[in-house]
């Protein structure tokens, strides 16, 4: 993954996530996906729980997971198969200033949080930095890349789960790509109101952010970012780290 994962919206900053392949300066939104990279043979990752702790409802969904980008850290690829479609999933994410837990929407979205249900099980994101903040215009952490470079991701991209009613909102979670189905690893947190990118809405929603994880983000946001990123924002001063993903109340 040589580039950066971003989205293009007319007069903000845009998010993207460093992909392999070139991705425009001006789309902040774009993870890397380099081809060629070596992915870990398939096995089957365990069937998700609920925020519950109870088995998740599974029904005739199927997941593609295609080999593609540079691996990160090594891990397995989802099972294509016993995905979660029905209720929700709730982890705690233990960052830098506090925890913020998420509720994912396996409804919504359920390849993709079969995916990252499978990377959490996996430790992929603990004792990662979130890479990227902006803060004008838009105002969004972008984490899940364990190089923190914005290249790095778990070796393989899955389609885009969008129905046209995107709107990134205070709280939303959402799939940085490199374009149209090349998510991986790296999603973004929105802090406050980021409604320009529902301009261009590409990015997937697969969850929420609990409304007592706000104050985390934006305690690490009111630190600043060093302004590095030509597409819009920077690495946060704060160390903005992911210590830990645990299933919520553990």
């Amino acid at each position: 993954m040589g580039g950066r994962h971003g989205l293009l919206v007319t007069g903000v900053v845009l998010l993207t996530l460093a992909a392999c392949g070139t991705i425009p300066a001006n789309d902040p939104l774009r993870p890397s996906t380099a081809a060629g990279a070596s992915t870990p043979a398939e096995t089957s990752a365990p069937t998700p729980a609920t925020s519950a702790g109870s088995p998740a409802a599974t029904g005739t969904e199927q997941c593609e997971y295609e080999p593609s980008g540079d691996v990160a850290t090594s891990v397995r690829p989802p099972s294509p198969t016993g995905v979660a479609t029905s209720g929700t999933i709730g982890y705690d994410l233990t960052m830098t200033e506090g925890t913020v837990r998420i509720t994912l929407d396996p409804v919504r979205a359920p390849c993709t949080v079969h995916s990252f249900v499978s990377l959490a099980e996996q430790g992929f994101f603990d004792e990662t930095r979130c890479h990227r903040l902006v803060d004008s215009g838009i105002f969004l952490f972008q984490c899940g890349d364990p190089t923190g470079s914005g290249s790095g991701g778990p070796g393989y991209t899955f389609a885009d789960e969008l129905d046209g009613s995107e709107s990134y909102t205070k709280g939303v979670i959402a799939m940085a790509n490199a374009g149209a189905n090349t998510n991986g690893s790296q999603f973004f947190l929105v802090f406050r109101d980021s409604t320009s990118l529902d301009q261009k809405p590409d990015y997937t929603i697969f969850g929420k952010v609990d409304p007592s994880g706000i104050p985390v983000l934006e305690r690490m946001a009111a630190e600043g970012q060093d302004g590095t990123d030509p597409a819009g924002g920077g690495r946060p001063n704060n160390p903005s780290e992911i210590l830990e993903v645990t299933p919520a109340g553990r």
